[in-house]
């Protein structure tokens, strides 16, 4: 069995975002931005494994988000290509995202341990309780209006999981969602579970994440009230007997200078953004989740165009390591990087901001992680 990255090693987690997903994570009209094909989800995935990358998280879509680009109207599903990428990977951590109200628990608890299977021990599961009404519609599902709802669905949905999971004889299951006869878990992961992560910003979502996930995923806004939060989910998490950490996601332009680094984050996020993908994404993101604050729409709306509302990590390689570093200082566990071209940037990435946080200690060399595997 295979060390997963997301249980050791690295003081600070860093994986990239959404690569299964057209254009990544940049609402951008650009003609180099990101295609999703898997031809380069396989050449990115083949080059964060080399460098030492914890992880690689997926987004789950099923229409897009409209504008000229159509952003996310293309996407790998979540499930087969974190298959594909465990059985051409040697270390890294690939997670497979999935909503909770499409995808039937008996058959995610197979198909989890399934590719467990493959990569090792390194699976990783992202639960979507939901949010996205037009997805709900192309479905025909119904959204609930209340996150109470979701939740609950949410929550005995993973029950289902983690007792297939952790049971080893057949058994019934009579609840107020899913009743089953005679199931049994057989595979189970290599490890009886697998690194759970879950996106939450209602209160309601932050409960499901401290009862369950070892990764809570949120933005990082505002540093300063970063802090806090990160030190409340903690504490939530503790009086419950229970310990999680906290990830985010940032945006990289990173250049040989600064003056290049923000004439491309202008030339991709301001001149060519698809300002009407933006535009509907923030509506539906604002309308039926609370992912982020609504007090700081100005400068959300700003980052969408660039990073889906990443932290932005803009500048030199000295920069954008600063920038890291200050997340984890305020807290953070680590974080997801996106790219306007993730296979062409990272390795410029690779080569001059991982040493710098290497140095700083937050990170291990490759060949520390190796011994430490």
């Amino acid at each position: 069995m295979t060390t997963n990255p997301m249980l050791n090693g690295n003081a600070f987690k860093l994986g990239t975002f959404s690569s299964n997903c057209s254009s990544g994570m940049s609402v951008t009209k650009v003609p180099e931005r990101w295609v999703n094909s898997w031809d380069n989800n396989l050449r990115l995935a083949k080059m964060l494994d080399e460098a030492g990358i914890d992880f690689m998280l997926p987004i789950a879509r099923w229409i897009g988000y409209g504008g000229e680009t159509d952003f996310h109207g293309g996407v790998l599903e979540t499930m087969t290509w974190a298959a594909a990428l465990l059985a051409s990977t040697q270390n890294i951590a690939v997670f497979a995202t999935i909503h909770a109200s499409a995808n039937h628990p008996v058959v995610v608890a197979k198909q989890i341990a399934t590719i467990d299977q493959i990569g090792k021990g390194r699976a990783g599961l992202n639960i979507v309780a939901g949010w996205n009404k037009p997805e709900y519609e192309a479905l025909g599902l119904t959204l609930p209006d209340d996150h109470e709802t979701r939740y609950a669905y949410a929550q005995e949905w993973f029950d289902v999981i983690r007792k297939l999971w952790s049971s080893t004889e057949h058994f019934d299951w009579n609840g107020k969602h899913f009743t089953l006869k005679a199931v049994k878990g057989d595979p189970r992961p290599q490890r009886g579970t697998v690194p759970i992560i879950n996106a939450a910003g209602s209160p309601q979502g932050r409960e499901f994440a401290t009862d369950n996930a070892d990764f809570l995923f949120t933005p990082a806004i505002d540093l300063a009230r970063s802090v806090d939060e990160i030190k409340e989910l903690k504490a939530q998490a503790s009086a419950k007997g229970r310990k999680i950490d906290v990830l985010t996601f940032s945006h990289v332009i990173c250049r040989p200078t600064e003056a290049e680094a923000r004439t491309y984050l202008k030339h991709t996020a301001d001149d060519n953004a698809d300002w009407e993908a933006v535009d509907n994404l923030i509506r539906l993101q604002f309308a039926h989740a609370q992912s982020f604050p609504h007090d700081l729409m100005k400068l959300i709306r700003d980052r969408f165009a660039a990073g889906h509302g990443g932290f932005p990590l803009i500048g030199t390689p000295e920069q954008v390591a600063e920038g890291i570093l200050s997340l984890h200082k305020a807290g953070f566990a680590g974080t997801t990087l996106s790219f306007v071209d993730y296979a062409e940037e990272f390795p410029y990435f690779r080569d001059t901001v991982l040493p710098l946080l290497e140095q700083a200690g937050i990170r291990m060399p490759r060949m520390a992680q190796q011994a430490a595997e």
